[in-house]
């Protein structure tokens, strides 16, 4: 709060400026990391303040923004400490550069010059600037891969990646040998595509045995999955067939959408003797399958995406028909996802507006015994931006609640002229203008 004094200027009119904005607290997916090893063990990140106005409406600087990199595939949650769970997903962070503001900083107060009125010329009073907005987050990464192999333990997923790009994942003869996922490039012709090497699923996986939470998760983003199936039966002589739609169901039951995901089917290990009669069962289950999401026998020849690739990732057999096919489906669901890209980014825009709907809401309980308590974002804070030493600015907050309909909301939830009204650490005697006609009191007392 300041007025203009200086020489021959007996009654200068208000001058003071405003209050500095805080600076915004920003996640920006940076290509050159690869994990999210940085949040490990430093949790706690805080932006600039802004700075105080002055008189001569000189008006605060604005606090600097604070941007967290962090590596591509990060999801980010709002995070709530109290249950431990993660709430509405914030953003997914796919693009180099690409940004979400995951904490704003506080619009700053502002000055007297602002609350002039043809009553009142000389507001002694100012705003006091908005409190910055605190907020824990959850952040996830996910792998980006064009491609996910996926099947049970020992189908031969690593000895097909070897096969596929340059990638030299762990290969040997006992389950489990892979126990992170590993990214392979894999180049054909004009096409290029990332597929990743999954951990071996197993029954129960979606319900998180076998770590399967830890390995499903990543099979989310990809847009293909590459379906290996081990046509021998392993060494515990398995159904290849049953092993087939033990893994589907284990991902139709961790997400939905994954259960209508593009699949190719890939019969491995073809060249052990005695697996003919497996690929053939095989073959027309898949058949069969691809009949029915047609819509039945009536379009049994209009199936054209119900091959089995038999490949032999010992000796290499198969491997460059099924490179030069899976190349052609990501290419062809990369230009698909294309008219979704926009959407995609707009995601942010889109939480931020919920947010801020969020925040504009608040609500009225009935305490009882005629104490009613009013929670919300824009209501608190325009009680925590109210300077308590100033009749003028306390008045104006009244008449401020009441613009954003706190008043009438009180009334219909059947508060009475007399009643106490709590907002934060404040309490009021609510006095019904609607009924009224005294001018408006307002009596305030610490709880």
């Amino acid at each position: 709060m300041s007025f203009r004094r200086e020489a021959h200027v007996p009654k200068g009119g208000p001058d003071g400026g405003d209050g500095g904005r805080g600076g915004d607290v920003i996640l920006e997916a940076d290509k050159t990391l690869s994990s999210l090893v940085d949040y490990r063990f430093k949790h706690h990140f805080k932006a600039q303040r802004g700075t105080h106005g002055k008189g001569s409406k000189m008006n605060g600087a604005d606090g600097e923004d604070l941007i967290l990199k962090v590596p591509l595939g990060t999801v980010v949650r709002e995070y709530d400490v109290e249950t431990k769970e993660a709430g509405i997903q914030i953003a997914d962070l796919t693009e180099h550069g690409e940004r979400v503001i995951v904490a704003k900083g506080g619009h700053g107060g502002l000055g007297n010059t602002h609350f002039v009125t043809p009553t009142r010329r000389a507001p002694a009073f100012a705003e006091l600037g908005e409190p910055a907005e605190e907020r824990w987050i959850e952040l996830e990464m996910k792998l980006m891969a064009d491609a996910a192999l996926v099947g049970m333990p020992s189908a031969g997923k690593s000895s097909i990646i070897a096969k596929m790009s340059a990638a030299r994942p762990k290969i040997a003869d006992y389950p489990f040998t892979t126990l992170v996922p590993n990214l392979g490039m894999v180049r054909s012709d004009d096409y290029s595509f990332v597929v990743a090497d999954v951990p071996g699923l197993i029954e129960g996986a979606a319900a998180g045995k076998g770590l399967g939470h830890e390995f499903l998760r990543h099979i989310e983003r990809t847009a293909l999955i590459i379906h290996v199936v081990d046509m021998t039966g392993s060494y515990e002589q398995r159904d290849p067939v049953e092993d087939y739609r033990i893994i589907n169901n284990e991902l139709a039951l961790y997400a939905a959408e994954l259960k209508d995901r593009p699949q190719i089917v890939v019969a491995n290990k073809i060249d052990v003797a005695g697996t003919d009669e497996n690929i053939r069962r095989l073959e027309e289950v898949v058949r069969q399958e691809a009949i029915e999401a047609a819509g039945g026998d009536e379009f049994a020849d209009s199936v054209s995406e119900a091959k089995v690739f038999r490949v032999s990732a010992l000796t290499g057999q198969g491997i460059p028909s099924l490179i030069a096919a899976v190349a052609q489906k990501v290419h062809e669901l990369r230009e698909a996802a294309e008219s979704n890209e926009a959407a995609a980014k707009e995601y942010g825009q889109i939480w931020e507006h919920n947010r801020l709907e969020r925040d504009r809401k608040f609500t009225v309980r009935d305490l009882g015994g005629g104490v009613f308590q009013v929670e919300g974002g824009a209501v608190e804070r325009v009680v925590i931006q109210t300077d308590w030493d100033n009749d003028e600015a306390i008045i104006y907050m009244q008449g401020k609640l009441e613009r954003m309909g706190v008043e009438k909301a009180l009334a219909e939830a059947g508060a009475m002229t007399g009643d106490e009204i709590r907002i934060l650490g404040r309490s009021f005697t609510f006095q019904n203008s609607q009924w009224d006609s005294d001018e408006p009191e307002v009596d305030v007392e610490w709880v």
